[in-house]
């Protein structure tokens, strides 16, 4: 899934503005100016449309992390996991929104959009490792819905 997609999704869903979500990403350890925030939620046909690099959206998800659950200062910060893959995202806002299992599970069912728990815990496991499962986007689409539905109301 196109990187901006992910982070406008986000955007709604936490219901926060451009000036919030620089300060989301600057927690995540990337300075950057409103103005570069609103040029990255532009529609990809917009003449001001920027697009969001891996690396910029693994420091707005790192952001994300801190600034729904607090940053522990006593622990050093994760590698960056690069190229930002579908896995990725979801691992990072399972952590961020502090979902379990059985979270996960009710919100892909709130979309109806049912998994197995083989099936869920293969998208979590590292590449290469044995029934590793790539994320598709229509998944991580059906998960970013289901999540606003749960976080929004």
């Amino acid at each position: 899934m196109i990187n901006n997609d992910v982070m406008r999704s986000l955007r709604y869903t936490l219901d926060v503005s451009d000036v919030k979500l620089a300060e989301i990403i600057q927690l995540g350890g990337k300075a950057i100016t409103d103005a570069e925030v609103t040029a990255l939620l532009k529609k990809e046909d917009d003449a001001e449309y920027v697009v969001c690099s891996d690396e910029l959206m693994a420091h707005f998800l790192d952001g994300l992390v801190y600034f729904k659950r607090g940053k522990d200062e006593s622990r050093p910060a994760q590698p960056f996991e690069l190229p930002m893959t579908n896995n990725a995202v979801l691992k990072k806002l399972r952590v961020a929104f502090e979902l379990k299992e059985d979270d996960m599970h009710a919100i892909m069912q709130s979309v109806n959009c049912p998994v197995s728990k083989p099936e869920m815990s293969a998208l979590f496991r590292k590449f290469g490792r044995s029934n590793y499962r790539p994320c598709g986007d229509q998944f991580l689409r059906n998960f970013l819905k289901g999540l606003t539905q749960r976080v929004r109301g």
